[in-house]
């Protein structure tokens, strides 16, 4: 019973299945210096584990860029394969741009 429904639903469903794992965060651009590639600072808000304080956190991410964000601009950036040593990440889409 269960190897007849596998197939099925394992060639229609294994991209979908796939993107459905990664991670999205959204940041604003920081550098656009480099070739197709920029760097998003994601802010994002923790809890300490001792004190219980709220703190910020920075994290840079390096990211493919295809669609030609600038500096300022707010972007969603999704999880990829490694595209090369520190790139990570690709910009999916310009949430507001820098004005």
């Amino acid at each position: 019973m269960a190897p007849s429904a596998t197939p099925a639903s394992g060639t229609s469903g294994a991209p979908s299945a796939g993107r459905g794992q990664r991670k999205v965060r959204e940041g604003t651009v920081v550098s656009d210096k480099m070739t197709r590639t920029v760097v998003v600072a994601v802010v994002e808000r923790v809890r300490h584990p001792r004190y219980g304080k709220t703190v910020q956190r920075t994290t840079k991410l390096y990211a493919d860029d295809q669609l030609e964000a600038r500096v300022g601009d707010r972007v969603r950036v999704m999880e990829t394969r490694p595209l090369s040593r520190l790139k990570r990440w690709r910009v999916t889409e310009i949430l507001e741009r820098a004005r």
